[in-house]
């Protein structure tokens, strides 16, 4: 049956039957010149009488019959041909002569079209026109697709035979079978889930357009470099693995970029000029187009044949070329789309692993999506609990902040680095430094930042640590050395001043005045080891102490020192340990934290001394402390407590919140100092109204604690005979030491610096004893001088001078046993006694001094 059915209208009826009768022979069938039916004899015009020469009206038909596009037959009622035109040969491929009286039925209808060639014969009878799209088969026995059109033709009312048109729609069809390939490669494309799935549809789609049973797709990936065949199936061969690029007909294809039908001989000449191998089965037929990205070809869309009843030809390579366009197009498509994906999942990845809060918000101030770092950072348990939060009243600390954010957005287009305070759930107040710009997003109902988020609060509270510090170490430096040079000044003040109360009669006026300059001497000597202790420069005799025993032995110290009116307590920890430490630096820091808290306690209250063990790690929240295990002696109060401002200052020099002539300010900078050359760390946490707590970390160690060194006599120390050389750059210090020593019987040689004290040992011939200098000095300072005489006179003894002992020869702040070492400002009497105790002890004084040489 045909494909589309369409009855026309009544038609009038030939007007010249009689003019068919008489066709010329020229390329026409003959026409038989008798109709058996007497009904239909009449005249030339079917019973009309108009006057128009016959002749004429035949030649006007003949010409509208063989010039018309469609073919055209027209026969008798046993379907024998009558006549046909020119298109008709052109179409079918039969002559005028081939064709006449021949059974149109059997000349060009297909076998299995027989039965439509019988119902459209019975359906003329009952129409007069009819029109279908139908198959007709050529004289070389292949099919044309026609549209159909046929209709009785009738004499004086009565059917004569019938006229039919075909009109070749082949080329229509095909272009409806290719746009409905389209539409479905479209639909798949949409609809499949993987691209799998996606071929097996492509290869039902070819499959309905051409045989295509032995289908596969393979696509090459320069990245790896090779190629691969997401679908194949074949009666033949197996899938293919991965493979670099070979010598077969799909690289073929991809080499040239173009299709290949590969017949038998056209595959025996691609492998005679060596361009192809055989790879898998043999096929009789190949036929591979390439799949084009652009000008690029990213794989082949292939189809073969074992059989000789499926050969490929043109059109199979039309259809397969058109699909494999829109195939490409998708495949990139998918790609693209997969690619994508693989970004949206790896960039939601980044972002949800991020350590930064990362947030989309409006600038009216409404979180619309954030990450689990920003979730943490404001410390909440949802991303609902941030989306339902009023970013300007419950994140903000200052909600002008927001609108002065909105206007640094505006006019610059950008947010970079901008900092501004936000407050956690817990009402914590954290430094975040933001960086954004505006969405990209259209569909936005308003303006959209994307926003990055850090936390910066304790990296600024580090800085501010750092900055502390680094003013602490400029103030001590400056304190040092103000405390070194004074120290100069009353080296000579002390010493003189002991000279005329050696001279002046006790009891006299003037030994009475003379006492008084010594006493604020003292007071002034005081003030510098402050300095010292705060700027680290002091001298420690650091011993393993046992933390507790420190403690407990000032408790009784302590109790009349606080008064009565406070309560004092002590909660000494087992586990506290030892650390390394001066004994009485250490007993000079709890005293200076004891006194501090009780002048915050001017009307009573509670203070608690602890001792316990704390391991510091590397998270803990101060992060300024390096990781290990300490020994910690707290000092709480439950004072007036400090603001912050205060809190920064504590450690300064000078600084105090007291009364004017009840402070120094040198107490907590003294304990600074102290516990910073013990290579610990002080602070304090405070709140106005809550009282203060002072923590000290000493490093702990596991050595066992050492007894601690009694109290010397203070017994006058005798003098001697050997010869001395003094170097010292300060004038009035160098002609103190040498007076006391002459007056002592020493023989004294005196230079100004290590110079010249060099070139005098070098002229002195007879034997120097013992050396005295001072350890900075412009030029060749004191360590230089003695490692040169140590080389030059091996049997020298050491003892060096100096007003601190970051220069010292010894370790920075530590005095080891048997250590030739006076630290200024000091007595005569201890000047004295030093000097002996240096040249009683030479031999292990000249094995320490050349080991502090190298």
């Amino acid at each position: 049956m045909g494909e589309k059915i369409t009855p026309a209208a009544t038609s009038t009826e030939l007007p010249r039957v009689e003019v068919l009768r008489n066709a010329p022979e020229h390329d026409a069938a003959p026409i038989p010149t008798q109709i058996s039916d007497p009904d239909l004899r009449t005249s030339p015009t079917n019973g009309n009488t108009a006057e128009v020469p016959f002749t004429v009206e035949k030649a006007h038909l003949e010409q509208i019959i063989e010039n018309a596009p469609e073919a055209i037959s027209i026969v008798d009622q046993e379907l024998r041909i009558l006549r046909i035109n020119g298109e008709f040969t052109r179409l079918f491929g039969f002559t005028a002569a081939e064709a006449a009286g021949k059974r149109l039925d059997l000349l060009i209808v297909p076998p299995d079209r027989y039965a439509e060639t019988a119902w459209i014969t019975e359906t003329i009878k009952t129409q007069n026109k009819l029109s279908l799209e139908t198959r007709r088969q050529r004289k070389d026995r292949s099919l044309v697709e026609v549209l159909l059109s046929t209709s009785p033709v009738t004499v004086n009312g009565k059917r004569a035979g019938s006229y039919a048109s075909y009109r070749d729609i082949t080329e229509q069809k095909r272009t409806e079978e290719l746009n409905a390939a389209l539409y479905a490669i479209a639909a798949r494309s949409q609809s499949a889930e993987d691209l799998q799935q996606f071929f097996a549809g492509i290869h039902n789609i070819v499959g309905q357009l051409m045989n295509a049973r032995n289908f596969y797709i393979s696509l090459y990936d320069p990245q790896s470099q090779l190629l691969s065949f997401p679908y194949f199936v074949d009666e033949q061969d197996s899938t293919p693995t991965p493979k670099p690029l070979g010598r077969g007909l799909t690289e073929y294809v991809l080499r040239s970029g173009e299709p290949l039908l590969a017949t038998p001989a056209v595959f025996e000449e691609l492998v005679r000029r060596g361009e192809v191998e055989l790879i898998g089965a043999p096929s009789l037929d190949w036929l591979g187009v390439p799949l084009k990205s652009g000008t690029t070809c990213i794989g082949a869309l292939v189809v073969q044949s074992y059989n000789e009843n499926t050969r490929f030809g043109e059109r199979d390579r039309e259809i397969l070329k058109f699909v494999s366009q829109q195939l490409a197009a998708t495949i990139e498509h998918k790609r693209y789309e997969e690619a994508l994906r693989r970004s949206e999942a790896r960039s939601r990845s980044l972002i949800l692993s991020a350590a930064f809060g990362i947030c989309r918000c409006t600038l009216g101030g409404k979180f619309l999506d954030v990450n689990p770092a920003l979730i943490t950072m404001l410390g909440h348990g949802s991303v609902e609990d941030l989306l339902q939060l009023d970013v300007r009243r419950e994140v903000f600390v200052n909600p002008q902040e927001l609108d002065r954010l909105a206007e640094d957005y505006r006019r610059t287009g950008s947010l970079k680095g901008v900092e501004l305070q936000w407050k956690r759930k817990d009402g914590r107040v954290i430094i975040v430094r933001l960086s954004g710009s505006a969405s990209t997003s259209t569909d936005e109902p308003e303006e959209v930042l994307e926003l990055i988020a850090e936390d910066i609060t304790d990296r600024r509270q580090l800085e501010e640590q750092l900055r502390q510090a680094q003013k602490m170490d400029a103030v001590g430096r400056l304190a040092g050395g103000v405390a070194h040079d004074f120290n100069n000044l009353l080296m000579v003040i002390n010493g003189y001043t002991e000279v005329l109360l050696e001279q002046l009669e006790k009891g006299s006026a003037m030994h009475h005045k003379v006492q008084s300059i010594q006493q604020a001497a003292d007071r002034a000597a005081t003030l510098t080891r402050q300095l010292l202790a705060f700027s680290r420069k002091q001298l420690l005799e650091l011993k393993v102490v046992d933390v507790n025993s420190v403690v407990g032995d000032m408790e009784r110290l302590l109790r009349p020192l606080i008064g009565e009116n406070i309560e004092l307590v002590t909660r000494l920890s087992t586990e506290t340990g030892h650390t390394r430490a001066d004994a009485g630096q250490l007993e000079q820091v709890i005293m200076n934290l004891v006194v501090n808290a009780k002048d915050a306690m001017p009307e009573g209250g509670k203070l608690t001394v602890k001792s316990s063990d704390v391991t510091v790690r590397h998270d803990s929240e101060h992060r300024f402390i390096h990781p290990g295990r300490y020994a910690v002696i707290s000092v709480a109060d439950t004072g007036h407590g400090m603001d912050k401002e205060t809190q920064s200052r504590i450690f300064e020099p000078f600084f105090t919140t007291k009364e004017k002539g009840k402070g120094t300010g040198l107490g907590l900078s003294t304990v600074y100092g102290i516990v910073k050359q013990s290579n610990g760390y002080v602070f304090a946490e405070s709140e106005p109204g809550t009282g203060t707590t002072f923590y000290v970390y000493l490093p702990r160690v596991e050595d066992s604690a050492e007894e601690l060194s009694p109290a010397k006599s203070q017994q006058n120390e005798a003098g001697g005979c050997e010869t001395v050389l003094l170097v010292e750059d300060e004038e009035s210090v160098r002609e103190l030491v040498r007076v006391t020593l002459t007056s002592r019987g020493y023989s004294v040689l005196e230079a100004e610096n290590g110079e010249c004290g060099l070139r005098i040992a070098e002229a002195f011939k007879e034997h120097i004893d013992i050396l005295i200098t001072d350890v900075v000095m412009p030029g060749i300072g004191g360590r230089e001088l003695a490692k040169k005489l140590v080389s030059l006179r091996p049997g020298i003894s050491v003892l060096y001078l100096s007003g601190y002992t970051e220069d010292a020869v010894v370790a920075p702040g530590a005095l080891g046993p048997g250590t030739a070492f006076l630290q200024k400002p000091f007595t005569l009497q201890n000047l004295a006694k030093k000097v002996r105790e240096v040249l009683r002890s030479k031999p292990a004084l000249k094995s320490m001094t050349t080991s502090a040489s190298n």
